[in-house]
């Protein structure tokens, strides 16, 4: 195998990060956060059965909860790599605590109306948007050891799955017993946890980079260029889109499905909600050892299939206990796929682009769950519950095929920053920062017989120049003298290249040597930095 790559598979009990008192004190915290979370939806899609009839009016409430995020999490990614995380995070907890009162106030005193609930959720949609990228960009900060990460990532999915199972529960009981004002208050006070754990936990200011600080702009074009040369994430990305944009079909009209399909009340919606977060939670449970048997590949297949026959399952069912038992089903399907999707995409990024990274994968899940849900929403009310939800399990059949030949990796690249390229030297002339454009060349010297074996590792090797920070690539030989090549790259700045050699990885510098070993004679290919001047002309 080689030295940049790594097996999939842990190698460290599931529950090992619990063991550190800052990811424990920070899941328990995060923990009560969601239940609160899904104490509130619970409420607020009971809430809209009441104030509007409309099948796409209920589907509203969970596509203003994921709108939001779908169109922020990018920016919001940018953030997590540049600003102070913790001093962010508390400031829109915050934030989300005043929604949750205010919402309480207004269903209390009867002033809610439908729309009323809609920019309420929007408002609560904005701020999760910004805290998602942000909060997961910090996951391998709490652990400190990168073999903590996957288990960390597998628990952070357990933690918001158990909410899942308790908040609903919590939820249907309240509005059952008190009314759901009671479920907005409850809400506003499960953040108060999370936000004096982060308080105490001052390590959370810790900079993503300890390189040249970015600007906005040029940070939100690099994740982006990042993302379009790193294949490992992108296919991720096409499972995330193809995934989540039709199981959303269930969660969207879960609320329909209770209430008017099954003839349930709110004991009973709270019923079905904990028992997908009951089923889950079992998924989390035995996905460890599921995985030691199944590829990520195979999970995520065997995770699309069960969900198509939930959906098919539900379209058919008449029944409230065997409707109860289906989703349970549907939740372990979905946390097999989420977390195996989730730690893919994680353990595919390099800490210096990891927020943007993970805001791309979660602009495209929130975006896929918000378009399904307009979709399946719209369809249920032309065509009906039932018909929707068979249409959903076709989609994901056709999404399933469409996948089939773009599997997951089961290998991870060592993407610690490999720091092996020497300084470059910069005259007294040019030493002011941030001058550019920059050009860079690496001439190499090979056997003109091994041209086709040199340029095939060559081309393999440039991804990484455009993922680490370079606009343009390309190679060019001598016309005069068959088998000298010159690689060149441009950068926009002198600090965007200086920012290049902090990033490169483990694995770049393996792909790098096999480059190398094509070079001749006892000396490393020559580089050389060349600064552009503008024309002062006109």
């Amino acid at each position: 195998m080689p030295a940049g790559l790594s097996e999939a598979v842990p190698t460290v009990s599931p529950w090992a990060p619990l063991r550190g008192r800052t990811f424990r004190v920070l899941w328990a915290a995060t923990l009560l956060a969601n239940i609160g979370t899904w104490v509130r939806d619970v409420g607020s899609g009971w809430l809209m059965t009441s104030l509007s009839p409309s099948a796409f009016a209920v589907a509203l409430v969970q596509v203003a909860t994921t709108l939001p995020i779908f169109l922020l999490s990018l920016p919001a990614g940018v953030l997590a790599d540049l600003v102070d995380r913790r001093r962010l995070l508390i400031a829109l907890y915050l934030t989300l605590a005043t929604v949750s009162l205010l919402m309480a106030w207004a269903t209390h005193s009867g002033h809610m109306t439908a729309a009323g609930l809609v920019l309420s959720l929007v408002a609560a949609g904005i701020a999760t948007a910004l805290i998602q990228p942000v909060q997961q960009s910090l996951t391998p900060l709490m652990v400190g050891q990168a073999p903590l990460l996957r288990p960390a990532i597998a628990l952070n999915s357990l933690g918001f799955n158990l909410s899942r199972a308790i908040g609903p529960a919590i939820g249907g009981l309240l509005i059952g017993s008190v009314g759901v004002a009671a479920a907005f208050a409850v809400d506003a006070l499960s953040y108060l946890g999370l936000i004096a754990a982060l308080w105490w936990w001052k390590a959370a200011s810790t900079p993503a980079s300890s390189g040249p600080p970015e600007r906005f702009a040029p940070a939100l074009r690099g994740g982006l260029r990042f993302a379009l040369h790193a294949p490992a994430l992108r296919r991720i990305l096409l499972r995330a889109l193809l995934f989540f944009g039709f199981a959303s079909a269930y969660w969207a009209l879960l609320p329909l499905i209770a209430r008017r399909e099954l003839g349930g009340d709110a004991g009973y919606y709270g019923i079905v909600l904990a028992s997908i977060g009951a089923g889950a939670v079992a998924g989390a449970v035995v996905l460890p050892k599921l995985r030691r048997h199944l590829s990520a590949e195979a999970t995520l297949r065997l995770g699309t299939a069960v969900t198509i026959a939930c959906l098919l399952g539900l379209a058919a069912s008449r029944d409230k206990v065997l409707a109860v038992a289906v989703l349970a089903l549907a939740g372990a399907a979905w946390i097999a796929v989420l977390t195996t999707a989730n730690v893919a995409a994680q353990t595919s990024l390099p800490n210096w682009v990891r927020g943007r990274g993970l805001a791309l994968y979660l602009t495209l899940f929130y975006g896929a769950m918000a378009a399904g849900s307009l979709i399946w929403g719209a369809l249920a009310d032309a065509l009906g519950v039932r018909p929707a939800l068979a249409c959903a399990a076709l989609a994901g059949a056709l999404g399933l095929a469409a996948a089939w030949r773009r599997p997951v990796s089961e290998l991870e690249p060592d993407l610690r920053p490999a720091m092996h390229w020497p300084e470059p030297v910069l005259s007294d002339e040019h030493s002011a920062c941030g001058r550019g454009p920059v050009m860079v060349t690496v001439e190499y010297v090979i056997e003109p017989a091994q041209r086709d074996s040199f340029l095939a590792a060559l081309h393999a090797f440039a991804p990484e120049r455009l993922r680490d920070g370079a606009m343009q690539w390309d190679v060019f030989e001598d016309a005069a003298q068959p088998g000298r090549f010159v690689e060149v790259f441009m950068l926009p700045s002198w600090d965007d290249h200086r920012r290049q050699h902090a990033r490169v990885s483990h694995a770049d510098a393996e792909l790098q040597r096999g480059v190398q070993s094509f070079h001749l004679g006892p000396l490393a290919p020559k580089v050389e930095h060349w600064i552009g001047h503008r024309s002062m002309a006109g």
